[in-house]
């Protein structure tokens, strides 16, 4: 298969901007993947030293904040990514403790 095969550009100078910008496209999800991996374990942290206080799980309060602070920089669709976000990093449900 071609350059212009894969990337659906027809011409040879459109596929080579269309690959070079996928590699950066794929660099950058790498990336973007990693952070949230990060987030992740920052939101562990704080969910278990809010339970180990006796507080709940999850703060509803904190995470309107996230989805608004999301929605403000990305408008509609970045409301639907913060949902995404906040529910990977709620981790596992507890049957004890909300």
């Amino acid at each position: 298969m071609t350059a212009i095969d894969v990337t659906g550009a027809r011409t040879t100078e459109a596929a080579d901007v269309i690959t070079g910008a996928r590699e950066r496209i794929d660099a950058l999800d790498d990336r973007i993947i990693g952070l949230i991996q990060e987030r992740v374990a920052v939101s562990a942290v704080i969910q278990e030293a809010r339970i180990a206080s006796g507080g709940r799980r999850v703060n509803l309060s904190r995470e309107m904040d996230v989805l608004g602070h999301y929605r403000e920089a990305l408008g509609k669709p970045g409301t639907a990514l913060a949902m995404t976000l906040l529910e990977l990093c709620r981790g596992k449900m507890s049957t004890t403790r909300l």
